[in-house]
């Protein structure tokens, strides 16, 4: 099969709205290295972005913008489906929001039950207001609402305990696992107890595909590419960061990822506010010579950001294992729990975890 030949259109964005935020997580040193309030991208500065299947508003704490309504009402001209990532601590600001967009996807970022959540995310309080948000809103009845859950060393029991929990109540359920990265500001980033964490997370693929819904397989298998993260393995499927999907950061830098560190390389494919024209930016020299160095990163990363667009890019792999295993689970046998390396035709390189690039 012919790789990345072409540079297509992206379908997915994240926007990095600011690093401002009110948690202190252990996992993540943002709140540490907060942007001054002028220096943060404005709605303005998104008017050019294509036409979009997604757009991701994140921080630091997005809610935190006073302007937020603006930017969101900006992202809509270019796609019908926004979702923002939020501690739920604004409890007024969220709701506010949801009332003048109620199609908005609202995440809410909780670690834990509510002593490891607060631990976690440095803040007291912070599970509570997170869980009344997540209620409040279902209330007014949004639909596209739900947990967010990193798990770390310490928090992949409460993990289960929270995937329960928004089974219960009707939510979505996403889950990742710290990384480092200049996004998050950590080089300290890994796993330590990776039998108990993974055998966690095989644990939620199992119930997960006793679900009826199939974007629960998926999700089991995403769950899955997690599993192989942590073990150290090369990605299921390629990154295509630059290509299908990219980040804006709240500087205006036009990133591939968020999972890059200094240590292997960073490069912005261009500044939004140097090039005002987005696409001018995506087909340029500089956009290729990042895209060339992503096929060639050393990093296994496995976040939603970069393997959904290409979850769906190629979708014959993980459509192939939900319905092997979903037959599986519903005749009582054991699953398929091995991560399997899906070849189409991607470089060697990408991903084999070399120290330098």
């Amino acid at each position: 099969m012919a790789y990345q030949k072409t540079v297509p259109t992206p379908t997915d964005a994240s926007i990095i709205l600011t690093y401002r935020c009110p948690m202190k997580c252990k996992m993540c040193n943002i709140w540490f290295n907060p942007t001054n309030k002028s220096e943060e991208i404005k709605a303005s500065d998104l008017r050019t972005l294509p036409k979009l299947k997604f757009i991701n508003l994140t921080g630091g704490e997005p809610f935190v913008r006073e302007d937020l309504a603006e930017i969101v009402e900006e992202c809509y001209r270019h796609t019908d489906r926004i979702v923002i990532s939020t501690s739920g601590w604004f409890e007024d600001r969220v709701v506010a929001l949801a009332k003048k967009f109620p199609n908005i996807g609202i995440r809410i970022s909780i670690e834990g039950l509510s002593g490891k959540n607060d631990e976690l995310r440095g803040h007291a309080g912070g599970f509570d207001k997170g869980l009344r948000t997540l209620l409040t809103l279902k209330e007014m009845g949004l639909k596209d609402i739900g947990f967010g859950c990193t798990v770390s060393n310490n928090n992949s029991k409460d993990m289960l305990s929270l995937y329960q929990l928004s089974k219960s109540l009707g939510m979505e359920f996403a889950t990742a696992a710290f990384h480092n990265s200049y996004y998050f500001h950590k080089e300290d980033n890994v796993i330590t107890n990776k039998n108990e964490v993974c055998g966690d997370f095989k644990q939620l693929i199992e119930w997960q595909l006793k679900e009826r819904h199939p974007k629960s397989w998926f999700r089991a298998w995403f769950n899955m590419g997690l599993i192989n993260y942590i073990e150290g393995g090369r990605r299921m499927l390629p990154c295509e960061a630059g290509s299908a999907n990219f980040f804006i950061d709240p500087f205006g830098d036009v990133f591939p990822c968020n999972g890059l560190e200094e240590k292997y390389w960073k490069k912005s494919m261009g500044n939004i506010h140097e090039t005002p024209d987005f696409m001018t930016i995506w087909e340029s020299e500089q956009a290729q010579e990042v895209r060339a160095m992503v096929r060639r990163c050393p990093k296994n990363c496995w976040m939603v950001g970069t393997a959904s667009p290409v979850m769906h890019k190629y979708i014959k792999y993980p459509l192939k294992w939900a319905l092997i295993n979903k037959l599986k689970s519903l005749q009582g046998k054991d699953i398929c729990l091995e991560p399997k390396w899906c070849d189409v035709g991607q470089d060697s390189c990408q991903g084999d975890l070399r120290e330098k690039f």
